[in-house]
């Protein structure tokens, strides 16, 4: 657990020096700022996520990496080159769109080649690069179709090979695939991080599906009214969020409110109107802090018989009445009502096809979680 304020310095991983520095970056917009004094550290050839709800400001950092909006104050460092003033196609970026922005009155092989011949590239060497991107895409026999006869797909492909044709040191992506439904949606993912993995490129994109941006970054930053709430791996996103904003915006989790009664090296206790919360591991604090106990949906064991131990001494467990459950297929989703009034979400996977208890609603339910799935949060 952490008492320090959000701090939106973040160096890249490893020793190497940062690919792309962005440094105290600010854009205000009629007194408001929309990007508050951000700075991030990305390394080369690393896929970075935006990640935040609309306003947040990741279009708005995106836009001032590609050109498009000038920053207030701040410094954007390419290679160690302030990019900031430096017009849009002077910059050794390109950006691929939501709409993907594609000539409707080209073919597949024109759209790609159209870069490449307004920078004044022989019509040889611009077939070499063309033939080569739809190689990399796998759309070679699609050549000489226009946009409207491929499908969402297959046009996330072509833009993606108009963006990496000119060999950009730097690849920008506006909420990639948007405008796919799910299921094309999740077998792109894969298919865009291989081709970009493969080409070498450093990626920052933008997107506001959590899937998304754990499926294809490395590294995720949680953007919230125009700061940095947190940067890291998805698995340390997910698992280890640093305030109540993250652990709420990323997944599901329940939240308990209370304050630490005992305060050990290696674990401490949180009393909550609900139950007391024994906690795995020692935390940074003070006995009688505020805090809120973090318990993810999938974490959680529904019981439908009272636990044997049940009584004052027990910890992590309550008690409450099931008022909605889901079947889901590879799971099932339980809504539990505490006595508080607090509702208790559990996630249970269903790894057995018998159909089991049969829960019924009204019933008494018996909720537990381990020690060491407990998250502390101080803010």
């Amino acid at each position: 657990m952490t008492t320090d304020k959000n701090v939106s310095v973040v160096p890249a991983p490893g020793d190497e020096k940062p690919f792309l520095s962005i440094r105290n970056l600010v854009k205000e917009f009629d007194g408001v700022r929309a990007v508050d004094d951000v700075s991030i550290a990305i390394k080369k050839g690393e896929i970075f996520a935006l990640l935040g709800s609309s306003g947040c400001g990741k279009s708005t950092l995106l836009r001032m990496l590609a050109g498009f909006e000038a920053p207030t104050s701040g410094q954007i460092l390419l290679n160690e080159q302030n990019i900031v003033g430096v017009p849009p196609y002077h910059r050794p970026i390109n950006m691929m769109f939501q709409s993907y922005a594609l000539f409707p009155h080209l073919s597949v092989w024109d759209n790609i080649a159209f870069g490449l011949r307004r920078d004044g590239m022989s019509e040889d060497e611009v077939g070499e690069r063309v033939d080569r991107m739809l190689g990399l895409v796998q759309l070679k026999a699609y050549g000489r179709r226009k946009p409207h006869q491929l499908s969402g797909g297959q046009q996330q492909r072509v833009a993606l090979a108009r963006s990496l044709a000119k060999r950009p040191q730097l690849l920008l992506l506006d909420e990639p695939l948007g405008a796919l439904d799910k299921k094309l949606r999740e077998q792109t993912q894969l298919e865009l991080v291989n081709i970009i993995e493969q080409v070498g490129v450093t990626c920052v994109m933008v997107t506001h599906d959590q899937e998304e941006a754990m499926n294809m970054a490395s590294r995720i930053a949680i953007m919230s009214e125009g700061r940095i709430a947190q940067i890291g791996k998805p698995r340390e996103i997910y698992e280890t969020p640093n305030c109540r904003f993250v652990a709420d915006f990323i997944g599901n989790v329940n939240l308990f409110n209370g304050a630490v009664i005992e305060d050990e090296p290696d674990h401490v206790v949180v009393q909550t109107p609900e139950c007391k919360h024994f906690v795995g591991h020692g935390i940074t604090g003070t006995m009688g802090m505020p805090v809120s106990v973090g318990i993810r949906p999938e974490k959680i064991i529904i019981s439908f018989d009272p636990p044997q131990d049940l009584g004052e001494g027990l910890y992590n467990c309550v008690e409450g009445t099931l008022v909605d459950w889901a079947y889901l297929g590879s799971y099932t989703v339980y809504h539990v009502k505490l006595a508080s009034g607090l509702l208790v979400k559990a996630t249970i996977a269903n790894t057995q096809r018998s159909a089991g208890h049969q829960p019924e609603f009204g019933e008494t339910v018996y909720a537990r979680w381990n020690p060491d799935n407990i998250v502390v949060l101080t803010r």
